[in-house]
């Protein structure tokens, strides 16, 4: 299945006012930052990769790594309820300051347009992330949000591991099925919706003529629509 910009407005809606919790991909870029939470675990391996070159690069990675392990041992303490979220909101600050110093630094380094060089890739990873910096942010705020997106991982596994056991589909117009199908089936799940029911006035809809239902959740999360993106 395409991840073009106008299959994620499609999936979404181009007037789309909720939350969305994904990786840096583009297609998701449209969407305000005011409205994003960048995944941590993608940006932790970042992180790792950064720390796993030489020179400057390794420096500016070990800290980030380093902040990022203090980030979510706070976090899992909010999550067990040994640290309240008040006292968390305290606490985040001065890891968000030193995250942003860590970019800035590398950022500030100057390289050619088509180098190359293990500091160029950091200095690239690093102008790309202070770009989208309020986004790392967004779950410490605003509660219901996640500060991955490990959900949207888990609901595509089943894909993953059913066209690898199938070895998927042969024609385009079966794959296109199969993409939509699970699509489906997966969003009504994740939003405890009857599966049978939606396809029954899907069905019935296309026969009348009418508009099909919408798969868009119609339910709120901290007064905010959020959605996992892989």
């Amino acid at each position: 299945m395409s991840r073009a910009i106008y299959i994620a407005k499609n999936l979404l809606g181009e007037g789309f006012d909720g939350i969305l919790i994904s990786d840096r991909y583009a297609a998701y870029n449209w969407v305000n930052l005011e409205q994003r939470q960048l995944c941590w675990a993608h940006l932790k391996r970042e992180f790792i990769k950064i720390s796993e070159r030489s020179g400057v690069s390794k420096d500016i990675g070990n800290n980030l790594v380093k902040q990022q392990e203090k980030l979510f041992e706070l976090w899992h303490r909010v999550r067990d309820g040994t640290l309240s979220r008040p006292e968390f909101q305290l606490l985040v600050p001065s890891i968000r300051n030193s995250i942003l110093t860590s970019l800035q630094e590398a950022a500030y380094y100057e390289i050619g347009t088509k180098e190359k060089t293990p500091l160029a890739k950091t200095v690239r990873t690093c102008r790309k992330l202070l770009k989208v910096e309020p986004a790392l942010w967004l779950f410490v705020e605003v509660e219901g949000v996640e500060p991955t997106n490990n959900a949207a991982e888990r609901a595509i596994r089943p894909a993953v591991i059913w066209r690898r056991t199938s070895f998927g589909s042969q024609t385009r117009m079966g794959s296109t099925f199969v993409s939509r199908i699970l699509t489906v089936v997966t969003s009504l799940k994740f939003q405890r919706r009857n599966v049978l029911e939606f396809m029954t006035d899907a069905v019935s809809a296309a026969r009348n003529d009418t508009p099909a239902p919408s798969l868009i959740p119609d339910t709120t999360v901290s007064e905010e629509q959020v959605v996992n993106a892989a």
